[in-house]
Parts: C-alpha cells; sequence; structure tokens
C-alpha cells in the first residue's frame, strides 16, 4: 500500500522492497489483517457437491458391474485407529478395492478407485454418502474419469448404503486385530480376510456360491 500512495501520491517510484526495508528500519510496523476463518469453509462448499441419489435402494440388478457401493470404517487398534475403505459390488457381493490406511487423506480414498481400472468397468453407478472425501472436486473428476456414474444418499440416511454397512458389521465380527504388531500385520490381515470373503466364502442369497464365483456365473450366462 505504501509502494502504491508514494507512486500515486507523491510520483515517488520505489520497489516494495526498499519500502519494506526502510519500514524495518524505523521500526513502522503495518496493521495485518487476519484471515476469515470462515473463507475456506465458504470456499470448499463452493467446490464441494453432492449428487442426486441415483441408486435410490434398487439393490437388485441382472449384471455385475454395473451398481457399486464404496464406504469408509474405523477399525480400532487399541493403540491406534485405522480405516477401511471398500468398493463392492452390488450383485455379487464382491469386494472389488479396498484400502487400508491409518489416516483419512484424500489419496486413500482415490487409491480405492485406481483399484477399479483392472476391471472392465463403464457407465456403472457408483454409491456413496455425502462425506467430505466424495464430495470433493478430485474424487468427482476421477468418478468421471473412469466413466462412472455418481450417486450419494439423502443426508443422515445411513439405510440408504446399508450393504456396505452390513459388510462392515460381519468384518468387525470376524477379525481380531490384538495379535497384530504393527500397521503391515493389521494390513495384510484384513487383506487375508477379504480375499477370504471374496474367493471362500459362499453366500446363501447367491445360489451358495462365493461372490467371484456368482459373478462368473452371470457374466457367463
Amino acid at each position: 500500500m505504501i509502494t502504491m500512495l508514494l507512486n500515486s501520491e507523491l510520483n515517488i517510484i520505489m520497489n516494495h522492497k526498499k519500502v519494506l526495508k526502510l519500514m524495518n528500519k524505523y521500526n513502522l510496523l503495518s496493521v495485518i489483517r487476519k484471515k476469515d476463518p470462515y473463507s475456506k469453509i465458504r470456499k470448499a462448499d463452493q467446490e464441494h457437491r453432492t449428487f442426486k441419489n441415483i441408486l435410490n435402494r434398487e439393490f437388485k440388478w441382472l449384471k455385475p458391474f454395473s451398481k457399486l457401493w464404496t464406504d469408509i470404517t474405523y477399525i480400532n487398534l487399541n493403540w491406534k485407529w485405522c480405516y477401511l475403505s471398500i468398493i463392492k459390488d452390488i450383485i455379487s457381493w464382491e469386494i472389488l478395492s479396498s484400502q487400508i490406511s491409518d489416516n483419512l487423506w484424500l489419496w486413500f480414498i482415490q487409491d480405492s478407485l485406481r483399484d477399479l481400472e483392472k476391471f472392465d468397468i463403464k457407465w456403472a453407478i457408483i454409491h456413496s454418502d455425502q462425506w467430505f472425501h466424495y464430495t470433493h472436486p478430485n474424487y468427482s473428476r476421477k468418478v468421471k474419469k473412469l466413466g462412472l456414474i455418481q450417486s450419494m444418499s439423502r443426508k443422515w440416511n445411513c439405510i440408504d448404503n446399508s450393504p456396505t454397512e452390513s459388510f462392515f458389521g460381519h468384518l468387525k465380527d470376524e477379525i481380531d486385530t490384538s495379535k497384530c504388531n504393527n500397521f503391515k500385520e493389521v494390513e495384510k490381515y484384513i487383506e487375508n480376510n477379504i480375499f477370504y470373503s471374496n474367493y471362500k466364502r459362499p453366500q446363501w442369497d447367491r445360489k451358495k456360491m462365493t461372490p467371484v464365483q456368482y459373478r462368473n456365473h452371470l457374466l457367463d450366462n
């Protein structure tokens, strides 16, 4: 401001660095305006967006890879918390992607999407809640890049995403992380449990087949 006023009012052209040097020399302190603590929140509200509930609890479908659920849960390790993100196929109940992290940075959720690249999935609906990670523009861009259609549950309505909640409930009933000594062991332990769920555990409502068997059965017919 002083640099501009010197130029406009007194016609003195002086570099702003020199102005700052002189101010420091004579202890001339300028008032620094405090940042508005709510400006970032307002900006985030403009950037983040929710999506229509396209899935609308239509949990039945004929073709695998057509409708997907995604969600995050917390797992208590006694010495700390860890977080599990999954993407689950609606028709086969196969866990297509699982990511375990000791923090909730955005990359953790984006890595879950990256796992879908190994499948031939186009124009599928991927459904989530309205949590911060799923409304983030980076997540939405990644979903769009993969050719997926984003859908979201209504606010405070966990029933819209109940199948993932059911999977998390069964998982927590079965796992015991007390014997794991570090995060790597926890990660491997949960990955093995999910592998067992996909390839070894028959599902009564899936013609007594495992999720992977049922997926292949539908794709072959």
